[in-house]
């Protein structure tokens, strides 16, 4: 792994969201289920947020983002809880959104979520619902996120993905960009996915741990 990494100018990383499940979230994070009882699916997204916000960036998040100091880092995340952004990267695409922000269902309108709501669902200035700013099941990832994701998959020396089963698509087509032009795959998680066979290293354990370890690396070359 040495070599690789002190071969790699510009590395890019990529995790998933492993946070609770207290809700199937194939009945609730739907636009159907939205518009059938929205007060119901902001309830539950308020929960989540809440204990997201409650959350602290682990081990795993803070050394991503000191790697900005030895390389080009871009984070390519199926996160929505902001927590690479609290660890101090400054380079995500959030592939799936962000339970902090808001968007309108009917305008361009959009925002950081600052304060409480006073009533659910929330109505935007246009007389229309709000909704969480994130991509839920039928729905196409933002179009220039992912354009600039595959752009990034397309360029990167190095993909490390981290954390993350590689069963969700389309996110998990960007290691195969990555690999198809030349990118060395390293792989960290707990079990083998079902792409460990195609990696350059499939490490197996959690990011909190491996991360850290990596990062040691690069400060050492």
């Amino acid at each position: 792994m040495q070599e690789f990494l002190r071969k790699a100018e510009f590395l890019l990383l990529g995790g998933k969201d492993g946070h609770w499940r207290k809700h199937d979230p194939m009945k609730l994070a739907s636009i159907d289920a939205f518009f059938d009882d929205p007060k119901l699916v902001w309830e539950w997204y308020e929960d989540r947020r809440k204990n997201i916000l409650a959350a602290k960036p682990n081990d795993g998040h803070f050394a991503i983002s000191k790697m900005e100091k030895f390389k080009d880092v871009v984070i390519l995340t199926q996160n929505i809880d902001g927590l690479h952004q609290r660890s101090g990267s400054t380079n995500v695409l959030e592939l799936h959104g962000s339970i902090i922000r808001i968007k309108c269902t009917v305008c361009n309108f959009s925002d950081n979520i600052t304060e409480n709501f006073e009533s659910l669902p929330p109505k935007c200035e246009c007389g229309n619902m709000l909704r969480p700013d994130v991509v839920w099941f039928g729905e196409a990832l933002p179009q220039d996120v992912w354009k600039n994701a595959m752009e990034e998959a397309s360029t990167c020396d190095m993909m490390i993905i981290a954390g993350t089963s590689l069963a969700v698509s389309p996110a998990n087509t960007l290691p195969i960009y990555a690999k198809q032009n030349g990118a060395t795959l390293i792989e960290v998680n707990p079990e083998k996915t079902v792409m460990s066979n195609d990696m350059d290293l499939s490490i197996q354990t959690t990011s909190a741990n491996a991360l850290p370890k990596i990062l040691a690396i690069l400060k050492n070359q």
